[in-house]
């Protein structure tokens, strides 16, 4: 299985680790530490030498109760960085919703479009589907960000969530985007409550029917510090642990913080033998 992006295809016969670059002051676990160009190109070096496959950045908060941000400033927030990024020799993701900042990216050489609309937004399916290559990360959301946790509600988790999703993959497919450049990511903690969350982690594997690679974002979540107790600079150890069991259960892609503690986790694991799905 491989995930064809604008300037690499990404072996996925093993799993792999997206770091995360939040260049923005308020995301919930490290808003404000790489709010600069400078500080986000020297944590995005950081990540790779842990050992990160793909490096994903974000210039908009997307934690519960998130306001939206304004279009020019995410802009000056994301371009700058990804400029540089996209020179470090490995895929760069943008975690956006906006297609002004999808279509700048891809033209300052991203490789993957990572959305948590899915490409619900208007024309964003269109500025995916013009371009011929790049890799696209689908993902489910009840609500939006400053609403999704107020009273998540669902007949069945996993039966609303795997429809949602192949549906947006099927109307890519049909607006010509390949099936390689596809990967789905069921939405931990979008609009999803601790039940949701963990009922969609335990039966993770009914949504590889379509036949698309899943990510899973997991990383030092409030579901992680309801279970624990822990508060979010606390939870190494939670978050290392759902990535392990999510990888167990057929993730390709974990997307995460703590990127040196995943891949040596996930080295112990191969070299265990154990099943990666």
């Amino acid at each position: 299985m491989h995930w064809h992006t604008s300037r690499y295809v990404i072996d996925l016969s093993r799993p792999r680790v997206m770091g995360i670059v939040n260049i923005t002051p308020d995301s919930f676990s490290d808003g404000g530490r790489h709010g600069d160009t400078r500080s986000a190109m020297a944590h995005c070096e950081q990540l790779l030498r842990e050992g990160a496959d793909i490096l994903d950045l974000g210039g908009e908060s997307s934690r519960p109760g998130a306001e939206a941000l304004p279009l020019e400033e995410e802009l000056a927030r994301v371009l700058p960085v990804l400029r540089e990024a996209v020179r470090l020799g490995v895929p760069v993701s943008i975690d956006t919703y906006k297609i002004e900042v999808m279509r700048a990216a891809l033209d300052a050489g991203a490789d993957i479009v990572n959305d948590i609309y899915a490409l619900r937004s208007p024309g964003a399916e269109a500025v995916v589907a013009g371009h011929p290559r790049c890799g696209v990360c689908l993902m489910h959301m009840q609500g939006e960000p400053k609403s999704m946790q107020a009273a998540p509600h669902y007949d069945d988790v996993v039966t609303e969530v795997r429809d949602f999703l192949q549906a947006r993959a099927a109307a890519l497919r049909e607006r010509g985007v390949a099936g390689e450049r596809i990967v789905l990511d069921p939405g931990y903690g979008f609009g999803k409550s601790v039940g949701h969350n963990f009922e969609l982690l335990r039966r993770q594997r009914e949504l590889l029917g379509a036949g698309y690679p899943l990510l899973a974002g997991w990383s030092r979540k409030s579901w992680l510090g309801a279970v624990t107790g822990r508060a979010v600079n606390e939870r190494l150890a939670a978050s290392v642990a759902a990535a392990l069991a999510a990888v167990e259960r057929g993730a390709r892609i974990v997307r995460v913080h703590d990127v040196a503690a995943t891949v040596d986790a996930l080295k112990v694991w191969a070299h265990a033998g154990l099943p990666w799905s």
